[in-house]
């Protein structure tokens, strides 16, 4: 674990009300399921683009990680200084457009997942235990459409009353992180304000979101992204595992 120097995190998080968790990369490792299948997508398509700049894992952090699946298409493609139509959500994934791309990236998360299964994070499904027999209301706050599905498959679905993910954000217009309206949503939706509230992230712009919207602890959760970035961000401190958080003789 880190830390910001001359803090110390709250052995148990008792100072809070709420505690609103991203999903991939902080409750479950699909952050590298993404990871694998962004770098399916735009490894092959920029391949097509002789003058193209090869995709590799930092376009992952800069430009996707955290972000709804358009914006993060749009932001790899303006890198290149590639202009796509944006297109529908129904566009076929073989469509030339940032949403075709978009759903081609899908498809192929969706066959990784299927492939491969997931399970939540040891230490994260700890801490959810530990909040959850205290009492303490917890939310998922996640920019994929996916969300509901990779709860569900990892058994962890029933823990969460309330859960704002990408259909969310497009059934009440709410712009994606860095923009804080995913986690104010969150927490309004908890009974609680930001400010007696925790964040935890491991995406830049999801510890940006968190920072922006006042919150008043914002944990960064290093699965890649750096310390030090995190901290950039916004992040009131760093840590590598949730289960720095689990009071002790939690669940005994």
């Amino acid at each position: 674990m880190t830390l910001i120097p001359g803090t110390q995190p709250p052995a148990n998080l008792e100072a809070y009300a709420a505690v609103l968790f991203d999903l991939d990369g902080v409750l479950t490792p699909t952050a590298d399921l993404h990871m694998k299948a962004w770098s399916a997508l735009f490894t092959a398509y920029l391949a097509e683009l002789p003058d193209a700049q090869p995709y590799t894992d930092d376009d992952y952090y800069t430009h996707l990680d955290g972000k709804k699946r358009d914006d993060g298409v749009s932001a790899v493609l303006a890198s290149r200084g590639i202009e796509l139509p944006f297109g529908s959500p129904d566009d076929d994934e073989s469509a030339e457009t940032v949403s075709g791309l978009g759903n081609r990236k899908n498809a192929e998360f969706t066959r990784i997942l299927h492939r491969d299964g997931i399970a939540p994070y040891p230490g994260s499904k700890a801490l959810v235990d530990d909040l959850r027999s205290h009492g303490v209301p917890v939310a998922v706050v996640s920019s994929s459409k996916n969300a509901r599905w990779v709860l569900e498959a990892a058994g962890l679905l029933p823990y969460f009353s309330v859960i704002v993910d990408g259909v969310v954000a497009t059934e009440e217009g709410l712009p994606g992180k860095p923009a804080p309206d995913l986690f104010l949503d969150g927490a309004r939706k908890l009974g609680v304000t930001p400010a007696s509230s925790v964040v935890f992230e491991d995406a830049l712009v999801g510890v940006a979101a968190g920072h922006a919207g006042g919150f008043g602890l914002v944990v960064g959760v290093d699965r890649g992204a750096g310390q030090q970035a995190l901290l950039d961000a916004g992040a009131s401190v760093v840590v590598d595992d949730l289960a720095v958080f689990v009071r002790t003789g939690a669940g005994s």
